[in-house]
């Protein structure tokens, strides 16, 4: 294959669920979201993610018995308040190297600490949990190469917005976005995820960094330092594509509405 990075084959031995109320801050007597936002339940681990969403709240009733089913099987239970279920799992159960699927286009959030991580159809989620495989057609490689540092006032969005603004928002189908370059190693890892999870607006199959010393840090200090593994692109890699970005010459920027 081209590029630095291997696509699923299907294979995973062990796998660790956890069902998460993502945008719900908090949830009153009645049952229902409050402090804004929908609340959204998933199913995710290493290559899962299965949210269910309702557009008036939860009842309390679908609280119990989501809690009750993750007690019978021993499936991690993340409750309402804990965060969005991206960054839940970036922090508590992403692992470096590993493959994420989620039915949810943001899913890519995971590549900001080396996962592959894409979002898929809840049906190809639900067959994945069930211990089948999932296929897709192997995707192109493009290669981002950043240099520089990001300047006051300029933001990882901004990084991504300059991305979209090169590729469009459809010059992602089909493809996987590898950032490299000597200014991967001014990024912490949350801007990185910020910067994989739009990576979903260009269209892209998934978006990825290397696992390295500043995930390592990262890692470490959600007491996860164990799970890291460095994961770096080979020497000899071929990409279909290639892109240079000097972090240094962005500006602060906003997506216009079309």
């Amino acid at each position: 294959m081209s590029g630095g990075f291997i696509p699923f084959d299907g294979d995973c031995p062990s796998i660790h669920y956890h069902i998460a109320f993502s945008s719900c801050k908090s949830v009153d007597e009645g049952g229902y979201c409050c402090g804004g936002g929908t609340c959204s339940a998933s199913l995710s681990n290493s290559r899962s993610s299965f949210p269910h969403s309702h557009p008036y709240g939860v009842f309390t009733d679908d609280h119990r018995y989501i809690q009750s089913v993750t007690k019978k099987h021993g499936i991690y239970f993340s409750r309402p308040g804990n965060g969005i279920c991206h960054q839940v799992h970036l922090e508590r159960f992403g692992i470096p190297g590993k493959t994420l699927i989620g039915s949810d286009s943001h899913t890519p959030t995971g590549g900001g600490i080396g996962m592959l991580a894409m979002g898929a159809g809840g049906l190809d989620v639900a067959v994945a949990m069930g211990g089948g495989t999932y296929y897709i057609p192997m995707p192109k490689m493009t290669r981002i190469n950043l240099t520089g540092y990001l300047k006051p006032w300029v933001s990882a969005k901004d990084v991504i917005l300059e991305v979209l603004r090169i590729m469009s928002v459809k010059g992602g189908v089909g493809k996987i976005i590898e950032y490299g370059g000597e200014g991967v190693k001014t990024l912490s890892v949350p801007e990185r995820a910020t910067i994989t999870n739009m990576g979903a607006e260009l269209g892209a199959t998934t978006s990825i960094f290397p696992s390295d010393e500043i995930t390592l840090a990262f890692l470490k200090a959600q007491g996860r330092e164990n799970d890291w593994t460095e994961i770096l692109p080979d020497e000899d890699a071929e990409y279909d594509e290639v892109i240079d970005i000097d972090l240094c010459s962005l500006t602060p920027m906003a997506a216009c509405p079309h």
